[in-house]
């Protein structure tokens, strides 16, 4: 997969927040071992600072890996099966085919340096484990850094186990000072001045400091939750609370590691610390997968003053506040989960978080046919996490499968509006494989997925799942779902050829839907897919009326999503009358409403479309980057355009004579230059919003990497792939993949033409 289906950028690491303390020795010496290993996990209790050292070694070695370091965050993640699409999300890596994400991660790592943090894995150390190996043995320019309470147990994994930070012994006394020398006592007096201004550690109180910080066995999580105690507690107030905690019959409870135990007792006088409402909700929202907002908590804690006790967690650092969103961190958030079972309130609470996140996607659905489009896109991928666990609930509890069918089939406006189509198959499939009987439900899904599987180009699939549906609708009186079937079946036709069938099949869709009221945003599509069989016939006026009719509804609605497949009809039926301007207005108009929604089918068909009237009015050298850049769009999307003699004929014409008009070679280096484009610089060229990036020459900015710079140079020093390897210190493998891209950005054929451009340039 090329590069135009991702965001690349250099990373996605989080700012810091707070100062890193006492890990210098362990960043530098995990740092060393990713040098010489591949695969390195750091080990440890919750609560040690797994991630924060992982993040800020991660941080150090940007400069070492060109294609970035990445942060994948698996907390909150409950279904193993969802790792592998966890990466690509993370990664920026879009493929909505039916190709595993697995495969998909593997071809787009493999000629790439990059380092990937795999965060909290323990809970999914199976399939961490099994993507790791498949990861590593298909791209030798990948590290990973994996976190994690136990090893994932691979050949050449290293370990590095976090140690709490380094204490003074005990029954030594410190000199005055001295305490600046131990990480934990740094920690714990940067926590408490944080709450209390006035708060130092002196000659007289570090030993009380110290004793402490002993007490709470140098884990930062424990350290850091009870200086934030000093807001109300007096240092001597809050030794005796530990001390006599700690010595509590049974607060430590028989087995275990002596360090957990110690976290677990720190956490639990915090929260014993806390208000009976306090407690609940700290209980309560352990319940959500990601980051919630006042909505959410307010549903799964019902009853309480929610508002207060979301502020008291927050002053204690119990939850951290980012956004105008609340998060637990994991340690605390297992906790969370486990006095919640205690309590017997889980499955209510559980409950209550399906019904909340329910409810968001109905809402969602309905308002995605009004002004509120793109804000319900936002919303609800900010909310992806916990719609994943608000999912694996209603496919996994007993009674609750018929709500996971519905929940799964609402989300039609995500899986296939915003480009989720990969996610989308997984849910709506584990949904309809857990639930065989026919009923209105199980229509849905059915007709939701088989249009999501159209959009993959799983054409078979799509087919067997809409004639299920249709059969079903028709033996039981459901025109809802005869309608929606209909009309869907007449989408795999249209991309089959049968643009006939495909033209009476979208006509029986729209009478149905008439006949039923039903007006939404699918009930555009179907006008408009009959408008662009109408262009495929040559009824160029009847395809034009249609997109009139369809955009006079969006108009009046409010609707854009649709509407914009509208105007991609509409710039072909420009095209077609020759009035080029128009259909460069109407091109670029759809291009930016689905940039918005990130609909890659819209996105690539917009940027096609854009191709084919440049090279109608003439305008080679665009048209092919425009080529380019769609290509691995639609190696992302699956939909079966090529393999259409319809859809695919304008492209062809088009590069066909792109490539006459322009010669073999200038047509090969445009169209290179523009499958290099990312994602977003492959809309902005089509938008006009940039200029193409000049053929490479020693006037002009370079589009290679800094390290492909470097191998530029030693080519010129007439070095062979395996010595330039030998002085990268990388495998020949990855120095072939560097000589294989500099050919490729710079339109060469030949080491001896790098040789002389790189010349050139050292010359300038």
């Amino acid at each position: 997969m090329g590069k135009a289906g991702t965001t690349w950028g250099k990373g996605n690491l989080p700012a810091d927040t707070t100062s890193f303390v006492g890990r210098k020795s362990d960043v530098s010496e995990v740092k060393q071992l990713l040098t010489r290993a591949r695969l390195v996990t750091l080990t440890g209790v919750g609560g040690v600072g797994k991630t924060r050292l992982a993040v800020q070694t991660a941080a150090g070695l940007s400069r070492a890996f060109p294609d970035g370091v990445w942060l994948v965050e698996l907390a909150g993640l409950q279904d193993p099966a969802l790792v592998a699409h966890t990466v690509l999300e993370a990664l920026g890596v879009h493929d909505e085919t039916g190709r595993k994400p697995a495969a998909v991660l593997a071809e787009h790592l493999r000629d790439r340096r990059l380092l990937v943090i795999l965060d909290n894995c323990e809970h999914v150390l199976d399939a961490c484990a099994t993507l790791a190996h498949d990861l590593l043995r298909a791209a030798p320019g990948l590290r990973l850094l994996a976190t994690s309470r136990e090893r994932l147990a691979l050949a050449g994994e290293h370990l590095w186990p976090v140690s709490p930070l380094p204490l003074p012994e005990p029954g030594r006394p410190l000199p005055g000072g001295a305490w600046l020398r131990y990480p934990a006592l740094t920690l714990f007096a940067e926590r408490a001045a944080a709450v209390d201004p006035g708060f130092a550690v002196t000659a007289e109180n570090q030993e009380r400091v110290a004793q402490v910080c002993r007490l709470l066995a140098g884990i930062p999580l424990a350290i850091e939750l009870a200086a934030v105690r000093l807001r109300v507690l007096t240092l001597a107030e809050l030794e005796s609370g530990l001390d006599d905690c700690f010595r509590l019959p049974g607060t430590v409870k028989r087995g275990g590691e002596p360090r957990h135990q110690t976290l677990l007792a720190a956490v639990d006088w915090s929260f014993a610390l806390c208000s009976a409402a306090e407690r609940r909700l700290w209980a309560r929202t352990s319940v959500f997968a990601g980051g919630f907002d006042l909505p959410a908590a307010e549903r799964v804690c019902a009853g309480e003053d929610v508002r207060a006790g979301l502020a008291g967690l927050v002053e204690k650092s119990v939850l951290i506040r980012e956004a105008g969103r609340f998060r637990l961190l994991e340690p605390l958030r297992q906790f969370g989960r486990a006095k919640l079972a205690e309590s017997g309130e889980a499955p209510e609470a559980l409950r209550a978080m399906r019904d909340h996140y329910l409810e968001l996607v109905v809402c969602g659905e309905r308002a995605w046919f009004g002004p509120e489009q793109a804000e319900v896109f936002r919303r609800t991928r900010a909310e992806h996490a916990n719609l994943r666990a608000a999912l694996d609930y209603s496919l996994t509890v007993p009674g609750e499968l018929e709500t996971g069918l519905r929940f799964a089939s609402t989300l039609w406006y995500y899986w296939a509006g915003c480009g989720v189509f990969g996610e989308g198959r997984h849910w709506l499939d584990r949904a309809l494989a857990l639930s065989p009987e026919p009923g209105a439900s199980r229509a849905k899904a059915l007709w939701v997925n088989g249009y999501v599987a159209t959009l993959q180009g799983d054409n078979a699939g799509a087919i067997a799942m809409l004639e299920e549906c249709r059969a079903y609708a028709s033996q039981a009186g459901d025109d809802v779902a005869l309608a929606y079937a209909t009309h869907r079946l007449g989408c795999n036709l249209l991309v089959g050829d049968d643009v006939g069938d495909a033209k009476a099949l979208f006509e029986e869709a729209q009478a149905r839907y008439r006949q039923l009221g039903e007006l939404n945003s699918n009930v555009m599509l179907a006008g408009i897919e009959l408008a662009v069989a109408s262009v495929f016939l040559g009824d160029l006026d009847r395809a034009g009326e249609l997109c009139e009719e369809a955009c006079a509804t969006g108009d009046a609605h409010g609707e854009q999503w649709a509407q914009a497949y509208a105007t991609f009809v509409q710039a072909l039926v420009a095209l077609g009358r020759g009035d080029f301007t128009r259909a460069a207005e109407r091109g670029r108009h759809c291009l930016r409403v689905k940039r918005k929604f990130h609909d890659l089918l819209g996105i690539v068909l917009a940027i096609e479309v854009l191709a084919w009237n440049e090279a109608a009015r003439g305008h080679w050298e665009p048209a092919a980057t425009m080529l380019g850049s769609a290509q691995p769009i639609w190696q992302a999307v699956g939909f079966p355009m090529f393999g259409s003699r319809y859809f695919g004929a304008p492209h062809g014409e088009c590069e066909r004579t792109a490539r006459q008009a322009l010669g073999e070679g200038p047509f090969t280096a445009a169209f290179r230059r523009g499958r290099e484009f990312g994602l977003e610089e492959a809309i902005a060229y089509a938008l006009g919003d940039t200029s193409p990036a000049p053929a490479p020459g020693p006037s002009r900015v370079t589009p290679l990497t800094d390290r492909e710079r470097e191998v530029a140079v030693l080519i010129a020093d007439g070095r062979s792939n395996q010595e330039i390897a030998d002085k990268l210190v990388i495998s020949r493998r990855t120095a072939e993949g560097h000589v294989n891209r500099i050919l490729r950005k710079l339109g060469f054929d030949s080491r001896s033409q790098i040789a002389a451009w790189a010349a050139q340039v050292s010359r300038l």
